[in-house]
């Protein structure tokens, strides 16, 4: 029988892959105006990447919504982790080379991963049967 993914999840899920969506889309928009960014990245490429990730989460997603809880939320907490990769322009250019938006964009990222990832860890360990 196919499971329901509970509110908060979901929430969570979505307000994560909607700031993943607002870093993504202003990195590729802005792509020369990120401080040291390779110049081999293309826009195309910053897209791409950000479709390849998402379709982690919707897969993790789709296992819930199929009865494979435990397994969705794995895949789930394996997205969330993508989203602290947002943390790695710091690598490349300090906090104050970036602009503001690029600040809030990366850190909107980091911190809606970080609360998903939460989410997601209350559910493996707390969930019901390991029903999400």
């Amino acid at each position: 029988m196919p499971g329901s993914v509970p509110n908060t999840l979901l929430m969570s899920l979505l307000a994560y892959l909607a700031a993943s969506l607002f870093h993504f889309s202003h990195n590729a928009e802005f792509l020369g105006n990120y401080p040291n960014m390779p110049i081999w990245i293309s826009r195309v490429d910053v897209y791409a990447t950000w479709i390849a990730i998402t379709a982690v989460g919707v897969a993790g997603y789709l296992l819930i919504r199929y009865g494979y809880s435990r397994s969705g939320l794995l895949v789930l907490a394996i997205y969330a982790t993508f989203g602290f990769d947002a943390l790695a322009h710091y690598s490349l250019a300090p906090m104050s080379a970036h602009t503001a938006i690029m600040n809030l964009t990366i850190w909107l990222e980091a911190l809606t991963a970080g609360l998903f990832l939460v989410t997601v860890a209350v559910f493996l360990a707390f969930g019901r049967n390991n029903e999400a």
